[in-house]
């Protein structure tokens, strides 16, 4: 998952003590200064509605350390510095580290070819929606029945979504990844330089990590050709920021504790702003008299009425919410039409790739039929 800090702000609520002292008479105001006003929300474009909050964005790496004018030997000297008084990591532990490192050249021509970026939904589909993932999705839930329900119940993030999330980016655990993720994540920060502020970000994120996370052996774990690591796939600043304890063991272990690795995943969702109970998708049907829109972004942005202005009606039984997008797919039997609404924006969060989102959606919603899960 290449993927991609927020505080959340709680309402006070003020309670006023009553006194027998009787109230001071009142006087008048007679100062010309203006009254301070609280700034008006700026009004919505029309047809719109707010955007989700999100996290904030975790920052990229400067240029002295990704400019590939710079000679590559001197990039790496300017990271040293970079993650060192970012994080206050010791500067000869990175450059011992990055000793270590080793250039793959297959991992670039990974990064270069990802199945969502030359496959259209109706090839994309079957990946993951068969009997193996589905079947293995069932299994998997029942195995780990009574944590998952109880993550579920306090997060509201339902069971089959995390077990999806899994099923999709790890085969339940069975295929986290054979590169090592130093290898991954130093090659494509000096070497691939169309993503390079965000791969050497994350590179010192990695080593901000394992100050957090000494457990972890920084030069030893395995992950997926970017980087990502455990049964969740988390990069390293999402694994940092975002990954939770879940057993109690004051450590947070992506690798072999089911409990962090559901709590975690969980955490990602709802911090990105999934909401408990609410729709994922609805099926629509398009005014063949009409073009296709494709928004400019999977942002759910739009009221129901914009929607079906451009020619899109959900379904008959589907749900209906203002705040969606559309997402026009070419499935099995031709052109496929979406409305995802807020939550379907959420599994975007972890792959930006709509058709991963509707994927996992569907994968869970099989996982769900199969398992009797409520």
């Amino acid at each position: 998952m290449i993927k991609r800090l927020p505080a959340l702000l709680l309402p006070l609520a003020i309670a006023a003590c009553v006194t027998g002292t009787p109230p001071p008479v009142a006087t008048t105001v007679t100062s010309a200064e203006p009254v301070p006003q609280a700034d008006p929300k700026p009004a919505l474009p029309a047809g719109q509605v707010a955007p989700v909050p999100q996290p904030e964005v975790r920052p990229e790496a400067p240029a002295s350390v990704t400019d590939p004018s710079i000679p590559r030997a001197q990039r790496v000297d300017n990271f040293v510095d970079y993650a060192a008084s970012t994080y206050g990591v010791d500067p000869a532990f990175i450059r011992s580290s990055l000793s270590q490192a080793t250039y793959q050249q297959r991992i670039i021509d990974a990064i270069s070819r990802p199945a969502e970026a030359v496959r259209p939904w109706k090839d994309y589909r079957p990946i993951f929606l068969n009997d193996a993932r589905i079947n293995g999705g069932i299994a998997f839930y029942r195995e780990n029945k009574a944590a998952l329900d109880k993550v579920a119940r306090d997060t509201g993030v339902p069971a089959e979504v995390i077990v999806a999330i899994i099923g999709v980016e790890t085969q339940y655990g069975r295929n986290m990844g054979s590169w090592k993720v130093l290898d991954a994540i130093y090659t494509l920060a000096f070497d691939y330089p169309r993503r390079a502020p965000f791969f050497a970000a994350e590179l010192a994120q990695l080593f901000a990590l394992h100050k957090a996370e000494p457990h972890l052996p920084l030069t030893e774990m395995r992950g997926s050709y970017a980087g990502a690591m455990g049964m969740g796939q988390f990069m390293p600043s999402s694994y940092r920021l975002w990954a939770k304890d879940g057993d109690g063991d004051a450590r947070r272990d992506l690798f072999g504790s089911r409990a962090d690795i559901f709590a975690s995943i969980a955490n990602y969702f709802v911090l990105h702003g999934w909401q408990r109970g609410e729709p994922v998708v609805a099926r629509a049907d398009k005014d063949p008299n009409l073009p296709e829109w494709t928004p400019d972004a999977v942002d759910p942005l739009w009221t129901l009425d914009h929607i079906e202005g451009k020619g899109y009606r959900p379904r008959a039984g589907q749900p209906r919410r203002d705040g969606a997008t559309v997402i026009n797919f070419e499935g099995d039997a031709g052109r496929e039409y979406w409305l995802g609404y807020r939550n379907f924006y959420v599994i975007t969060r972890y792959n930006r790739s709509p058709m991963y989102s509707l994927a996992v959606h569907q994968l869970s919603q099989a996982i769900r039929a199969g398992a009797g899960i409520p």
